[in-house]
Formats: C-alpha cells, sequence, structure tokens
C-alpha cells in the first residue's frame, strides 16, 4: 500500500530526472532498494513474531496473548502513518525522516535480538515507530520525482516500487525466517537490523539522485506551533508515566495494562478521524456525500483486514500446532508461508491489471463497489475454507500444507480485488481540503480491523475455534453481499467518481 502523493514536479535536467532504471528516473532505483530492504526486516519480524512469541525458547505466552500482541503491533504500524505524514510535512522533510525511520527500524530489531523479555517490547515498539514514519513519506519521494501526476511513466514508476516490497517480503520468511526457527529466534531479528541497515546505507549513497525538494518541509512549524506541540506532548507523556508508575508500585500492572489501551486507540481514533471529516462544515455538499460514500468502503475494508492479517498469526499459529507442514514429504519452518501472499501476488496483479483492461474495454469491467464486494467475499471463503483443516485438526489429525496454501491463495485474490481498489477510490473521493490525509484515513482501516482482532483475543476469545471462524467468515460475506445489495445508493453518494 502506498502512502499519499504530491503533485511537486521534478525541473528538467535534474539529476532525479535521468532515466536510467528501467527508464525511469534514477531515483527510483534508491527509493526501490530503500523500500525493499525495509520490507525484508520488517515481513521477517512479522514473520517470526507470533512464533515467538509462544514457543517454549520464545517467551512462551498463550496463543490468545500472542494474537493479541501481534494484532496491536500491526495496528499500531498503520495508526502511526498519520504522525508520520505530519513530521515529514511539518518538521523534517520527507527524505530526513525515512532516514531517521530507517534508522529506528534498525535500533529496533537490534534492541529484539539481545537475549532479554524485558527489551522485547521496547524493539518491538521501536519498529512500529520507524515503520509509520517511514511508510508515510517514501510513497511521497517516489511520487516527486516525475513531472507531476500526469507524468506517463509515474503509474509505472509505482508498479516498480511495488514490486520491491514484494521482493523483499517474499525473501524475508525464506532467510529471517529459516534462521530465527531454525538456528536462533535472536539471530533471526538480528538479521532483520542488517537488512534495514543495508537499506539506510544505501539510502543515504543514493539520496543525491532523488528530487531536490524531497529535503524541503512543505508546510513546517510555526515557532508558536512547536512550542505549543512540545508542551501537549509533554503533557500526555508525563501523564502516561504518572499513570503507569501508580498502575506498577501499587501491584496490579499486567500486560493488558498496555495491551486494552492500545486496542482502544486503534479502533476509537479512526472513528473520531471520520466524524471530523464528515462534520466538517466547509465541505460542500458533493464531498460530504462522497465521504458518506466512502464510510462504506472503509468499514468493508476494516473487516477485510481484521480476518486477512489472522494469516501471521491466527493462520500461523495453527500451523505450527496443527498442520502437516511438508510438501512431498519435504518439512520446511513455519514461517515459510508467509512468502506465499507475495509471490501470488507478484504472479497474479498483472493478470488482474489485464483482466480489468480488457473487460474495460468491452464495456464490463465491474465497478468499484463490486470490486469490493468481490475481496470481501474472497476473504470470507478463505475462512470457510479454513474449517477443513480446523476439522481435520480436531479429529486428531495434521492438515496438510496445501489446504494452508489455498487459504492464502484465496485471501490474496481478494486483496488484489479490495487493496488498490481501495487506494484509487480514496485518492478520488477525498475532499480537497483533507488531499494529502486521506491516505492516512485509508491505512486506518487496516489500524481498525487489527485493533478489533486484538480486542478479540484480549476479551479471551479462541480465534483458532471453528465457531468463530464460522463466524468472521460469515460476517465478511454478508458484509460484501449488503455492500452489493445497496450498490446503486453507494454510486449515487460518490458521485462523479467511478
Amino acid at each position: 500500500m502506498a502512502s499519499s502523493l504530491t503533485k511537486d514536479s521534478v525541473t528538467p535536467g535534474t539529476p532525479g530526472s535521468e532515466k536510467t532504471f528501467f527508464g525511469h528516473p534514477r531515483g527510483l532505483a534508491t527509493l526501490f532498494m530503500t523500500e525493499m530492504w525495509e520490507r525484508f526486516s520488517y515481513y521477517g519480524m512479522r514473520a517470526l513474531l507470533p512464533l515467538y512469541l509462544v514457543a517454549p525458547g520464545g517467551l512462551g505466552l498463550g496463543a490468545g496473548t500472542a494474537t493479541a500482541i501481534y494484532s496491536v503491533y500491526l495496528s499500531l504500524v498503520y495508526l502511526l502513518t498519520m504522525p508520520g505524514g505530519w513530521f515529514g510535512d511539518r518538521v523534517w522533510g520527507p527524505r530526513k525522516t525515512v532516514a531517521i525511520a530507517g534508522g529506528v527500524i534498525m535500533l529496533g530489531h537490534l534492541t529484539l535480538a539481545l537475549p532479554s523479555s524485558g527489551t522485547f517490547y521496547a524493539g518491538l515498539g521501536l519498529v512500529a515507530i520507524g515503520s509509520g514514519l517511514l511508510k508515510a513519506n517514501i510513497s511521497t519521494m517516489v511520487g516527486q520525482l516525475y513531472d507531476g501526476p500526469d507524468d506517463p511513466r509515474r503509474d509505472g514508476g509505482f508498479t516498480v516500487f511495488y514490486m520491491g516490497i514484494n521482493l523483499g517480503a517474499f525473501a524475508a520468511p525464506l532467510t529471517i525466517g529459516t534462521v530465527g526457527e531454525s538456528v536462533n529466534w535472536h539471530l533471526g531479528f538480528a538479521l532483520a537490523a542488517v537488512g534495514m541497515g543495508l537499506g539506510v546505507i544505501q539510502f543515504l549513497l543514493g539520496s543525491r539522485h532523488l528530487a531536490p525538494h524531497s529535503s524541503s518541509v512543505p508546510k513546517p512549524l510555526s515557532a508558536q506551533e512547536k512550542a505549543s506541540t512540545l508542551r501537549k506532548a509533554a503533557f500526555w507523556a508525563a501523564l502516561a508515566v504518572v499513570f503507569y508508575a501508580i498502575v506498577g508500585f501499587s501491584g496490579h500492572y499486567t500486560l493488558n495494562w498496555i495491551l486494552v489501551p492500545l486496542t482502544l486507540l486503534g479502533v476509537i481514533i479512526p472513528v473520531l478521524v471520520l466524524t471530523n471529516i464528515k462534520r466538517d462544515k466547509s465541505l460542500d455538499r458533493a464531498e460530504q456525500s462522497k465521504m458518506s460514500a466512502y464510510i462504506w468502503f472503509f468499514v468493508a475494508a476494516a473487516v477485510f483486514w481484521m480476518i486477512y492479517d489472522q494469516g501471521g498469526s491466527t493462520l500461523s499459529l495453527f500451523a505450527d500446532s496443527s498442520a502437516n507442514n511438508s510438501v512431498f514429504g519435504w518439512g520446511f519452518p513455519v514461517s515459510w508461508y508467509q512468502s506465499v501472499n507475495p509471490v501470488i501476488i507478484m504472479a497474479l496483479a498483472p493478470v488482474f491489471a489485464t483482466l480489468w483492461l480488457a473487460l474495460n474495454r468491452r464495456g464490463k469491467e465491474p465497478s468499484t463497489v463490486v470490486k469490493f464486494c468481490g475481496g470481501l467475499v474472497l476473504v470470507g471463503l478463505s475462512f470457510f475454507l479454513f474449517l477443513a483443516p480446523l476439522g481435520i485438526a480436531e479429529g486428531g489429525h495434521k492438515a496438510a500444507a496445501l489446504w494452508l496454501v489455498a487459504i492464502y491463495f484465496v485471501q490474496t485474490c481478494g486483496e488484489l480485488m479490495l487493496s488498490p481498489v481501495g487506494l484509487s477510490v480514496t485518492t478520488k473521493m477525498a475532499p480537497v481540503k483533507y488531499a494529502s490525509q486521506m491516505m492516512g484515513v485509508w491505512f486506518l482501516a487496516v489500524t481498525a480491523g487489527d485493533a478489533t482482532t486484538g480486542l478479540l483475543s484480549i476479551a479471551g476469545v479462541d480465534l483458532n475455534k471453528t465457531g468463530i471462524v464460522a463466524a468472521e467468515a460469515t460476517l465478511a460475506v454478508v458484509a460484501g453481499v449488503a455492500i452489493w445489495m445497496y450498490r446503486k445508493r453507494v454510486k449515487e453518494l460518490m458521485g462523479d467518481v467511478r
């Protein structure tokens, strides 16, 4: 998923405009490699995380607590893209923000590599903060390489950039996952730090090829705004320190004192942001109507990501305990399942793009609403499919690995229907006033979905139980069908957006 784009142009003849990387500005190679290494470190750590949390040689936690921690972590990554974008716009500028973010991520992985449970959560927090800072700004710099939004190379550039994401995501579980599971958990986390370190080094060496204005701060804070921001930040930080000091010294502290507030924030903040935009009286009638339609897409996306992101927690933990992780007698680490999604994306993304173009020429391309419905139904069907291996495991047998591969395949097809369309419709339906913030709002749908999963886990709901899986699957399918039934109304609210 890409963050908000800028409309700045690159002056012809600057280093950023040279066509030296697959016909694109040379700076694209720098950003491609930075994102590839960042995704390598992120997805490698993500593949290890739930397994490490439950492993006897790891933290030895229960599956419910592990799922809650994993879900809270993912929700934080996407929640922090909004303040990450704010830092890029108001404080450091995109280029400096990405460089600092890479350093924070590397430090987080190094902290995770320390053989101590006391430093584990600090490391996890640092990786989340760094990922939020980086994700919000690196795609902005890709857009800055081109001569405005109408540059014919722009879409192709983002396609190349997107391949970097999936290359990193594909390679990470095969390397970091193997080292972590088979050799040493902390060595796996250290390998993720090495990957991010390589990304930071090549970013610094190649930054001279980026657009010159990627170093500028678009809307720098005034002296008064800086003072006010620092006062507010200090107040809330002091309040948190005092509160947790009281809880800790009173002997009542448990992990839920951290998990519950964070999961609630992951649900409440998206609602508050959407409500604030919807109630803005400066928006004209057409913009208000589009925001009403967008809420339908937002809720649908939250349901989708709630199920989809369990591919790294619920499905991974099931594979660890109840699947026969081998093909034709050849065994493989559980973390390797996390490479299935990126390889399918790389294989099928061109197929879907070609299919939509072919249908468009015939006047039969599905509308945005119908594509969203299809994505929801598919992710629901993936969990109906999950019922089969669950049933096999409940019968005392190990489920075949291909059941899990099939589930990931169906989920990825749903992602290809919903995620690119969601990004596109977000940019098209954004009110002018909130144009630069709406991509962050789209990421909040992921936050809301993952936070909901976290709340269920904290409440003691076993997400690997047949009844719960069936209920989630039904919710997604019913949501998809409901939106399809109201598609005419949603299209009316969308106005001129198609």
